[in-house]
This record gives structure tokens, C-alpha cells and sequence, in this order.
């Protein structure tokens, strides 16, 4: 029997319309284009401004564009993993609506939250399901409203993050194409340095809560700038030492984006050229969990059936790691 390899074998994505330029943040905070860009290579961001959307609707966006280029039957489709740290709600997993919204009727469904880690542990996670046997076809999701835990009065954040989402279908590969290896961390360290407060099991929402402020996102943003650095690096070498793979060996380095910075250190740790880099984060911010799709919505055509991608990413948590993934088509 020859061995199972989970290999995507398609993608699509979803970005709203809504662009949240530096110019308009100049008049939101006191900030400007130029110091924006050269601290974090952000121009623009996508923002869902549509009253009563949330997450879903970026899925669910995204899973649409997937089955449509694809022509694949969503009931097919045998799990949909959401990975995000927007849900539209508390207990009512999100997957779970956009599986029934898609008309992924056969699947099961359930959502992953690993901050910006989430779709790279998702990747892990599909992966397993497929190399199982039992399972032939894995929607993994990547989405995030952050605009929906922004505060855009406090210039450290709002300037950083934006809405977005894409999807991948993971299959089975009989040619040894797919996922190769993984590394995958965290630790609790992280916890107090990015962060929501409220809204929690510890601190419920409150009126006391609402009026503080306490249901934004808190960065300290040396700290986590600190950890991110070392730990993207690290990783990202130490998988490619792993798999006796040199600089020229890599194809295409797919990093969480962040932080323009922080993407070029864990570039320079692995000796890539800046031509192997993918980018996107001047279009579009941090998107968390669904960066990492939307490098291969965006990039799509560049890639070639043996490429060797190499995934990395780092988030609150602390959560990291990196994937290195053959890929299928």
C-alpha cells in the first residue's frame, strides 16, 4: 500500500472591499504613512464595514471561490476546519455554519484558535485527518474580522491589522507530494503581552469591562516583536536543517505577515533571496489566521507541481512553528 501524503489541491480566497489606507489613518490617530510603512510595511488594509457580518461571511467567501474554481461538489467535502480568533460568537462554532452555508451537508465541522498560528496548526490537523485513511477531502479556513477587536483609537494596533480570509482543500497524494514535515511550538509565556481582557471565563463582559475598554486587543509590541523574530527564524532553519534542505532547495518561503521585518530576519536566517519571498502585507495588514492562505490565493500561479514551500508563522500565545509542504499541481 503506498504511503498517504495530505497534498493541497486547491485554493481561493476573500478580501473586503473597504480599504483602510495610511492616509485614512492619519486622520483616525496620530500616525503617518511613512512611519507606518517603514515599521511595518503596511500600506492598506481591508476592513468588513457591513453591519450583522462577521467571520462567516469572510469563510464563507473564500469557500465559495475554492468550490468554484474547482468544480468540486461541497458535499464531497468530509471536514471544514475554521481557523480563527474572530468567531461570530461564543459556543456556536463558526465552521459549523459555513460547512451548511457552503452545502458541505456530509461534513463535520469545528473551529481552531491559535491566534496567527491558527491556519499553520490547521495545516497540521487536516493533515492528520488525511494521512488517516478515513477521511479524503479537508476545507481548511483561515479567517479574520479584527476590525471587530480593534480599537482605532489606540495608534499601536489599529495601524497593524486588517479582514480577510482563504481556504484550502486538502486530498489525499499517492506521490509522495504534500505535507513533508512540521515543527510546532508554544508557550504560555506569551499570554499577558497579546491578549483580549474581557469577554473571557475570567473577566465576563461587563458594563465595567465595555466601558474600559477591555474587549480590544492588547499588544505589547517590543515583547512580541522580540519572541516572533527569534522564534519564526529559528524555526524556519531548523526545519530546512531537518529536511537536508539547502537555501536553493526552497522555492517559496510563506510567512506569517506581520511584520515586514520580522519576514526579512526569518528570510536572511534561511539565506532565501528576496525572490523567493512572498509578500502581501502592504495590501492587506495582519490578517492572523488567514494570512498564510491568502499568500497562496495571491501567488497562486507561480507555483509548480515539486515546489518546495516552506510555511512560517508566529502568534499570541504564545503559538509558532513552521511547515514544509511539496507542492501538488
Amino acid at each position: 500500500m503506498n504511503t498517504i501524503t495530505a497534498a493541497i489541491t486547491s485554493v481561493g480566497g476573500y478580501v473586503p472591499d473597504f480599504v483602510l489606507s495610511n492616509k485614512l489613518l492619519e486622520t483616525m490617530v496620530d500616525t503617518n504613512d511613512e512611519w507606518i510603512l517603514t515599521r511595518t510595511g503596511i500600506s492598506e488594509r481591508r476592513l468588513l464595514k457591513e453591519s450583522g457580518k462577521g467571520t462567516s461571511y469572510l469563510a464563507i467567501k473564500a469557500a465559495q471561490d475554492l468550490l468554484e474554481k474547482s468544480k468540486i461538489d461541497p458535499k464531497e467535502i468530509d471536514l471544514v476546519i475554521v481557523a480563527s480568533t474572530t468567531p461570530d460568537m461564543p459556543v456556536a462554532a463558526t465552521a459549523v455554519f459555513v460547512a451548511t452555508q457552503i452545502g458541505a451537508v456530509n461534513a463535520f465541522a469545528y473551529d481552531l484558535q491559535a491566534a496567527c498560528s491558527g491556519f499553520l496548526f490547521g495545516m497540521s490537523t487536516a493533515a492528520a485527518y488525511i494521512e488517516s485513511g478515513r477521511y479524503k477531502k479537508v476545507l481548511l479556513i483561515g479567517a479574520d474580522k479584527m476590525s471587530s477587536i480593534i480599537d482605532y483609537t489606540d495608534r499601536a494596533t489599529c495601524i497593524i491589522f486588517g479582514d480577510g480570509a482563504g481556504a484550502v482543500l486538502f486530498e489525499p497524494n499517492f506521490e509522495g507530494l504534500g505535507i513533508q514535515d512540521e515543527i510546532l511550538k508554544s508557550d504560555g509565556i506569551g499570554r499577558e503581552y497579546l491578549k483580549i481582557d474581557a469577554g473571557g471565563s475570567i473577566l465576563p463582559a461587563s458594563k465595567e469591562t465595555v466601558e474600559n475598554r477591555q474587549h480590544y486587543v492588547f499588544q505589547d509590541g517590543k515583547t512580541v516583536y522580540k519572541y516572533a523574530v527569534s522564534g519564526m527564524a529559528d524555526i524556519s532553519e531548523k526545519i530546512m536543517i531537518r529536511n537536508n534542505l539547502t537555501n536553493n532547495d526552497v522555492n517559496w518561503l510563506i510567512a506569517h505577515q506581520a511584520n515586514k521585518r520580522i519576514i526579512d530576519a526569518t528570510a536572511s536566517r534561511m539565506g532565501l533571496e528576496q525572490d523567493k519571498v512572498l509578500i502581501n502585507i502592504h495590501k492587506y495588514g495582519n490578517t492572523t489566521s488567514a494570512t498564510l492562505p491568502l499568500l497562496l490565493f495571491d501567488f497562486e500561479k507561480k507555483f509548480k507541481k515539486g515546489d518546495n514551500l516552506i510555511f512560517a508563522a508566529f502568534g499570541g500565545g504564545f503559538t509558532w512553528g513552521s511547515i514544509y509542504l511539496k507542492w501538488a499541481y
